[in-house]
């Protein structure tokens, strides 16, 4: 009924007359030749002595013409049974193949395209503001997606084709209809009033959109670029901020290498609070339960968990550390400080990883190499694309890294760390189970491009992976947002909300297991990790009392705070 009202109105608009036309003359063409198919049925059947009614020979005209042909009523004449050819055929032609095509293309097909231009507009409402536009849906715009919604942001998908409208409004995204090089579409899209205007396309790409956003709104311009030397021309055009995520990339990686083991290496911080990672093996930490270790009344950290193999463990008193694990840490400059001079040995002290095999050359691989040439780390670069070596100037071997012989070649029985680096997560996800199967005790780092893959490869046996989507995400939220969260891991992150001053909870709030914390009254936070949905997480709750209160809640249940 619904579907029947909606046809009806859209048909009885003026501007349809044109593409109602054809339909409504077959459809006058069909009502003519029912009474004139049914005139000559009568006299031809007056011809053969049978007398019928009017009323059974429009029955015996349209059951013809529709090919169901009960055989009730039935021509005994040459001539009769080929006036029955006649109408059967013509009939097929009519109801079975014109007026559904006629329908179909002049009617269905249009009222269909206008639903679709309704459900994605060309301009968005004007009480829009504070919202992110996006130029385009790529896996850096689905992780900025995801976490708009998380947060309550409002954003909007510039495209340019309605079919790209219609496909990524079918998944639930905002989109508005535009063309990227048009003022106009900024205009509608009310770029003056947006908190952020995001382009991740090609170099050339970008900075057109930056220069035409530019000249609508003077709201913050996030531009990615592929090449070095589209850095300068993007700021010229316009751009903020420029974020080179494969260096970014690559710098992060050569981080986790270039730490000492039991080192801790800061990977986030919101104002002062530090989150930091430690790998345990050979750490003195290994084996121990952190309640034997006494980490928080030596050091003043916090330890939120533990990620082993992609999964993350709240920690307590009573968790063994586990020498293939990696811990969270969080705490203030001097807590990070105290940690490492209190669990790092001293013979691990500043010592890098001795060799590392880098498998793919491009800018996460380069960058990953620059930073380990920089420190004094041996290294070398596995890359089948021999044209790259001319724009490199590191240890370089031209190979397949799936060959066995390359890997034997570039070093890898005794590489301490291996670095998959590839623009492929197929591929990445091929090397990680390889390396891993050759070499069940190296230190193995991973890239990839699509957070939906970053499980995958850890199920391949990858100790870290970082992921390019994530990465340029949380890049461009804190341009947007500042630090007002830390990307902890892929998919996992750390934020804050106030706590009210006296420490008072919502019924629905699990009852929390308190401990002394001397430093806490200095942490009028709540600060949570939250992976997504139905991870069990821990929330470090820091009032402004002096103690701190540590429990698991599932965030998607997660009750506001009285």
């Amino acid at each position: 009924m619904k579907f029947s009202a909606l046809m009806l109105s859209w048909m009885s608009g003026p501007l349809r007359e044109r593409n109602l036309r054809p339909f409504f003359f077959l459809l006058v063409l069909f009502i003519v030749l029912i009474g004139v198919y049914s005139s000559i049925f009568h006299v031809l059947m007056a011809n053969e002595g049978q007398d019928y009614s009017w009323a059974t020979g429009i029955y015996w005209t349209v059951v013809t013409m529709s090919t169901l042909g009960y055989g009730d009523v039935v021509f005994t004449s040459g001539v009769g049974q080929l006036f029955s050819v006649v109408v059967l055929l013509s009939g097929s032609a009519l109801i079975l193949v014109l007026l559904p095509f006629t329908f179909i293309q002049f009617v269905f097909m249009p009222w269909m395209d206008r639903r679709a231009q309704r459900a994605t507009p060309r301009h968005l409402p004007t009480d829009f503001s504070d919202h992110m536009i996006l130029t385009g849906l790529g896996p850096i715009e689905h992780a900025l997606v995801a976490r708009a919604k998380r947060a309550g942001v409002p954003y909007a998908v510039l495209v340019s084709s309605p079919n790209e409208a219609i496909e990524a409004s079918s998944l639930g995204f905002k989109v508005m209809i535009g063309e990227l090089d048009d003022p106009a579409t900024y205009a509608a899209a009310r770029a003056a009033q947006a908190a952020v205007v995001v382009t991740t396309g090609s170099d050339p790409a970008n900075a057109n959109i930056a220069f035409t956003a530019r000249g609508v709104t003077s709201a913050p311009v996030v531009a990615t670029a592929n090449s070095p030397a589209s850095v300068d021309v993007l700021e010229l055009a316009g751009a903020s901020r420029v974020l080179e995520l494969g260096p970014m990339l690559g710098e992060a990686m050569a981080q986790r290498v270039l730490s000492p083991e039991g080192t801790a290496h800061v990977v986030g911080r919101r104002d002062d609070l530090l989150i930091a990672e430690v790998g345990a093996a050979r750490s003195p930490l290994a084996g121990r339960s952190l309640g034997e270790a006494a980490v928080r009344a030596r050091t003043g950290a916090t330890v939120l968990g533990s990620w082993m193999r992609g999964g993350f463990a709240p920690a307590g008193a009573s968790t063994v550390v586990d020498p293939s694990a990696t811990l969270v840490l969080a705490g203030t400059s001097d807590h990070i400080d105290r940690f490492n001079q209190t669990f790092v040995a001293d013979d691990l002290s500043g010592t890098p990883s001795s060799y590392v095999v880098i498998l793919g050359a491009g800018r996460v691989g380069k960058a990953l190499a620059g930073q380990l040439t920089r420190a004094g780390v041996p290294h070398i670069m596995v890359e089948r694309n021999p044209e790259r070596e001319h724009d490199i100037n590191e240890q370089f071997l031209v190979g397949d890294a799936a060959d066995l012989t390359v890997l034997r070649h570039a070093g890898i029985d005794r590489a301490t760390t291996v670095a998959i680096t590839t623009h492929d997560d197929d591929m990445n996800v091929y090397l990680a189970l390889y390396v891993r199967k050759l070499r069940p005790d190296v230190e193995l780092l991973c890239r990839s491009n699509l957070d939906r893959n970053v499980v995958t490869l850890y199920r391949a046996g990858a100790d870290s992976v970082l992921s390019y989507a994530s990465a340029g995400a949380d890049a461009v939220w804190r341009e947007f947002r500042g630090n007002e969260t830390v990307l902890l891991a892929e998919g996992s992150e750390v934020f804050t909300m106030p706590v009210p001053l006296d420490s008072r909870r919502s019924p629905a709030w699990p009852a929390p297991t308190c401990r002394l914390a001397p430093n806490a009254a200095s942490w009028p936070w709540l600060t949570l990790t939250a992976p997504p949905p139905p991870t069990r997480v821990p929330i470090i709750c820091c009032p402004w009392v002096a103690r701190c209160c540590s429990w698991v809640v599932t965030r998607p249940s997660m009750p506001p705070v009285a």
